[in-house]
């Protein structure tokens, strides 16, 4: 195996502290959920390793049981999850030559780790961003998986109240967008999201605009894309 410098090891686990706060708390809350409906501890350690997608493992749990069709679960998950393809589209030149960790990089391509590794101010002193790629995208797994472990431990021996915990979520995205705006000079493509999300969510409402929103930002930004500098 590759050594991999401790330089980037640490930078890796300095930049995925703010995720790490977020992930174990709706994490844990996600364990607790799960076991109060009658999910085990291996549920929770299955569902955080090979789903790993924090809206989509709590919308699971209510699609387990309901008993939910297949079709209408396979359906459900890609419009929940149709972002990620636009993420996808963003990190191809990244995501280059990464060799037999690219499929763990796709995979793992979450909401926190895209925020974490899309700028190149992230990588800025490392010595092999493929490795501070495949670092941070591991690290906030682990998070997750032992804040679900933790979670569907403490679901089995002391009643919780989980309601409202979900928006933990929330306040790290405004966590990490605050840290991206004071850490660039351009600021338009933040405002082109920004302005288009409300504007969807005004016109389309909250269970119809997050695609419409996806397409736009990336029509607007592939329009700006001469334009746009980004500075240090």
């Amino acid at each position: 195996m590759k050594h991999i410098s401790k330089d980037t090891v640490k930078k890796a686990f300095k930049a995925t502290i703010p995720v790490m706060t977020g992930y174990l708390v709706l994490a844990i809350g996600f364990g607790i959920l799960l076991k109060t409906k009658g999910y085990g501890l291996g549920w929770a350690i299955a569902m955080s390793g090979f789903i790993y997608a924090g809206s989509m493992q709590y919308l699971t749990i209510d699609l387990l049981c309901g008993g939910v069709s297949l079709v209408t679960t396979a359906v459900t998950t890609l419009m929940v999850n149709a972002r990620h393809l636009f993420y996808g589209i963003s990190m191809v030149e990244r995501y280059k030559d990464t060799g037999k960790k690219k499929p763990y990089l796709i995979f793992s391509l979450t909401d926190e780790t895209y925020s974490l590794v899309c700028s190149e101010e992230s990588i800025k002193g490392v010595e092999n961003p493929k490795e501070y790629y495949f670092l941070v995208s591991l690290f906030n797994q682990t998070y997750w998986v032992v804040g679900s472990i933790i979670g569907s431990i403490l679901g089995n021996i002391i009643p919780f109240n989980v309601e409202g915990i979900d928006f933990v979520l929330t306040a790290l995205f405004v966590t990490i967008f605050v840290e991206q705006w004071l850490t660039t000079k351009e600021h338009r493509p933040a405002v082109i999201g920004v302005l288009a999300s409300v504007l969807c969510l005004m016109i389309l409402g909250g269970d119809n605009f997050l695609i419409p929103t996806m397409v736009i930002i990336i029509l607007l930004l592939m329009i700006q894309k001469g334009k746009l500098e980004f500075k240090e």
